[in-house]
């Protein structure tokens, strides 16, 4: 295989002069390249602008929480639970969890992990992940047993604590210094301190410019082969920088030239260019991949009638919407399950009409029935992320052939994000419906997906205590049996109710120089494991 002479043994002058050529200039540290350490250039899908990866539900705030934190329990390539920071054992009853850190955990600044930091952080973690909540609900209490060990004790048995404890997303269970987790709600982390396989370099982030990180000698693996989130974390190189590249026509040339070495997520459009250079490879790490969705305002005319929003779902068609958004078959598939396909708890019901094109013409029926009056139908659509651009287009028209009347207004992601929580009418800075990407790995059960939650605390405010009370069922189901019949339950309802409309499962595109090796697969942008030739 062709290798290109690597970017460090050329020289600083060469590299910045081709880097103000893409015009990325003063994105990459001189000082680091004049070393002679081993450094992963990344290009990532957004921008790092919050370091809190707990309070922020950002997928970017939580691949940096996998960089400098650790977890109590990781979950593998096959989604099972396996231990991370501690071991565990279940007493006869089902009610008390008695965790043990393994041997080795110290914090970046060189102090021993002790219960006490993970009691905090797993009450810190609870207060903000709707899953967290329901577990310390149902939890008699948290205790320390001596330097290595506590116990979490339930008030009734509660089929899915590792579940909650293991999932990578959307709010992750991170632990923390107890300092740090203990800090009120709102203000800001006082460090980037954890015990994680990086740690983070603060003098040199620029909020939506750079974040970097350097490896940490004081962490210990794991002796099982890394698999998902779990097993070894054990780290090749010695530093990684990401760089915000918005423009993805510099990305792929930076690519190409070998001024980066790793790309999150490849534009479906741009992706020849680089499948064409064969110093670089191309795959998809993630195989359960990102369910895209639309959201309708539950406050607001005209989807406060639950008749008008089963008119919008029998309006779409999923293959449409995959195929403006990806293209290539390869890399996506229909799927009507609200917690994603390729998931234990997958189930289709009540989403054949999704899987079948849609049905315009029942739609058209219903409104008819439901007196719509031609309400306007905004649908917000960010003009700067290319996966979520197509889909409001194609939804629209499917809703305008259905007799909506709809209007398109465009904004970028950050924008549209302060939109997003606005409660009030169109009049007044409000939307009626908003089209989201969320990875699998943080929806595939009642309990972690937040957009089942239905109490109106979530944006699209949907408040249906019916549904409620089956994610609670579900939560303290006990058996696998058990938990399904639950899910299927919440499937069926979420689709009579039209809580989220399923439009269909795509996989996102890797791509890196054959410089690297070794690249751990799953839901989690995995720079441990790694290797770089230089």
């Amino acid at each position: 295989m062709k290798k290109r002479t690597p970017a460090l043994a050329r020289g600083t002058l060469t590299r910045a002069k081709r880097l103000a050529t893409l015009g990325l200039a003063g994105l990459l540290s001189l000082g680091a390249q004049a070393q002679t350490e081993t450094t992963v250039h990344a290009v990532m899908h957004s921008a790092l602008r919050t370091l809190d990866p707990v309070a922020s539900s950002a997928t970017m705030a939580r691949n940096h929480g996998y960089m400098i934190y650790d977890m109590l329990v990781g979950i593998d390539a096959d989604l099972n639970p396996q231990p991370q920071m501690a071991d565990w054992t279940i007493s006869d009853d089902g009610l008390t969890y008695t965790f043990t850190l393994r041997d080795g955990l110290i914090w970046h600044d060189g102090t021993p992990v002790t219960p006490a930091d993970c009691i905090a952080s797993l009450e810190r973690w609870a207060s903000f992940d709707a899953g967290g909540k329901l577990l310390m609900e149902n939890t008699e209490s948290l205790s320390a047993i001596d330097d290595h060990s506590f116990a979490l004790t339930l008030k009734a048995p509660f089929g899915d604590v590792l579940g909650l404890l293991s999932k990578p997303s959307a709010v992750t269970a991170f632990m923390m210094p107890e300092e740090v987790a203990s800090v009120e709600p709102g203000q800001p982390l006082p460090n980037q301190i954890g015990s994680g396989p990086f740690r983070f370099i603060a003098d040199e982030f620029q909020p939506g410019v750079q974040a970097v990180y350097e490896r940490f000698d004081g962490y210990v693996p794991r002796s099982e082969a890394p698999s998902g989130t779990a097993g070894s974390k054990e780290v090749f190189v010695d530093r990684v920088e990401w760089i915000h590249m918005p423009d993805m026509q510099t990305a792929v040339n930076a690519m190409n030239s070998g001024d980066i070495d790793y790309m999150e997520r490849t534009p479906f459009d741009l992706l020849p260019l680089l499948d064409a250079n064969p110093d670089i490879t191309t795959g998809v790490l993630d195989p359960l991949g990102m369910l895209t969705l639309a959201r309708m305002n539950f406050l607001q005319p005209p989807f406060d009638d639950v008749r008008i929003r089963r008119a919008a779902q029998l309006a779409l068609g999923q293959e449409d919407v995959l195929a403006a958004l990806v293209g290539d078959p390869r890399y996506y598939a229909t799927c009507a399950s609200v917690f994603g396909c390729k998931v234990p708890l997958a189930t289709e019901t009540g989403g054949e009409s999704l899987l079948s094109g849609g049905d315009p013409e029942a739609a058209k029926a219903l409104l008819d029935d439901a007196g719509y009056d031609q309400t306007p139908v905004v649908i917000l659509q960010p003009s700067d992320v290319g996966t979520l651009t197509p889909q409001p287009l194609v939804v629209a028209q499917a809703l305008r052939q259905a007799g909506f009347n709809v209007e398109l207004r465009q904004m970028d992601w950050q924008t549209l994000l302060g939109h997003r929580a606005n409660q009030g009418p169109v009049s007044e800075g409000g939307w009626n419906m908003t089209i989201s990407n969320f990875a699998v790995d943080g929806i595939w059960t009642p309990t972690t997906n937040l957009l089942l939650i239905s109490d109106g605390s979530v944006f699209g405010w949907p408040s249906d205590p019916e549904m409620e009370a089956l994610r609670d069922e579900y939560a303290l189901a006990l058996s696998d049996e058990e938990r399904s019949a639950a899910a299927e339950n919440v499937q069926a309802r979420a689709m009579d109710q039209v809580t989220f409309i399923p439009l269909g499962q795509f996989q996102n595109v890797t791509a890196w120089r054959n410089e690297l090796s070794d690249i751990v697969t799953g839901s989690v942008p995995a720079f441990w494991g790694m290797h770089k030739d230089t």
